[in-house]
């Protein structure tokens, strides 16, 4: 069976366990407050960073290299389209999300009123909410500019790229930092990927501290 070493508010770590609770892939969840960098964590990786995904037969590290590996252990149900084109459209996206708005968004926002206080670094930086807060309006319009032109963000069909999406927004909705009423499409597109089962184990993530906001677990928001 698999052990993946994850932070429940860490968007990569969530990444990563919807693809395999959409795959029906059995993992023993082990949560690792990683900036305490511990010895026995930095030898599985020495970036130490989560995800970290470990089995009797590979140790692996970075959310998409996991991801990517599962695909191709367990294809089923698929999560790369089948066509060169359509996949390289789920990669862009799946980039965007775990860079570009991880950068703008989730660092501004989620690292400023949640990980600054766990990990004992300081008080939130009010120009770098604030930055988060203007960047968010810019991304979802732009998830709204997809979704008006196919199904999910990548094409016809559900893929990693969504669930990159749904993994960040989902930390941040955590926080009731995402104003859901901005886009009617990116609202219903996040109601019904957070609706699949495999979402179910994120909403039950409780974080010391940080109560779950009212709305979060509902699936009818």
């Amino acid at each position: 069976m698999y052990k993946l070493y994850h932070f429940p508010l860490s968007p990569f770590c969530r990444k990563v366990r919807l693809v395999m609770a959409e795959k029906k892939i059995e993992v023993e969840l082990v949560e690792e407050r990683y900036w305490e960098e511990r010895a026995d964590f930095l030898r599985l990786n020495p970036g130490g960073q989560v995800p970290v995904l470990r089995s009797d037969k590979i140790t692996l590290s970075d959310s998409t290299s996991i991801c990517e590996y599962l695909e191709e252990k367990r294809p089923e149900p698929p999560l790369l389209p089948q066509g060169a084109e359509r996949r390289a459209e789920v990669r862009r996206l799946n980039a965007w999300f775990d860079d570009k708005f991880y950068r703008e968004v989730t660092l501004n926002l989620l690292g400023e009123r949640v990980n600054k206080k766990i990990m004992g670094r300081g008080y939130p930086d009010s120009k770098n909410v604030k930055t988060g807060s203007a960047k968010i309006k810019f991304h979802i319009d732009y998830m709204g500019w997809l979704l008006d032109r196919r199904r999910w963000l990548a094409g016809d069909r559900m893929s990693l790229a969504d669930f990159s999406a749904a993994a960040q927004l989902s930390c941040l909705d955590y926080i009731s930092d995402v104003d859901w009423n901005r886009n009617e499409l990116v609202k219903e597109w996040y109601a019904k990927i957070k609706s699949r089962p495999a979402f179910r184990s994120l909403l039950a993530d409780q974080l010391p501290g940080f109560p779950q906001p009212p709305h979060y677990s509902d699936l009818d928001f």
